[in-house]
C-alpha cells in the first residue's frame, strides 16, 4: 500500500482525505463527492489532486533511490 503524506492540510480535510483513501475505487469517490455540498466537493478535488502529486512524487523518489542502487553496482 501507497503511504503517502499531504501537507497544509486542516482537520477537516484531512477526514475528507482518509474516506476517499479507503474506498475501493474512483467511482466510489466521485459518488461520495456528489453527495457533499458544492464547497466540500471543490475540496475534495483540490485533495485529489494533491494524492495525484504525492503518487508523483513518490514514484519520482523510488526511480531516483533505485537509480543510485544500480549505480552503486556498477561502481
Amino acid at each position: 500500500m501507497l503511504d503517502l503524506e499531504l501537507r497544509g492540510l486542516n482537520q477537516r480535510q484531512c477526514v475528507l482525505a482518509d474516506i476517499m483513501w479507503r474506498l475501493e475505487n474512483f467511482d466510489d469517490v466521485e459518488a461520495f463527492i456528489a453527495t457533499l455540498p458544492r464547497a466540500e466537493a471543490q475540496e475534495c478535488r483540490g485533495i485529489i489532486e494533491m494524492m495525484k502529486l504525492a503518487v508523483l512524487e513518490q514514484q519520482q523518489d523510488d526511480s531516483m533511490e533505485l537509480a543510485k542502487q544500480l549505480i552503486q553496482r556498477v561502481k
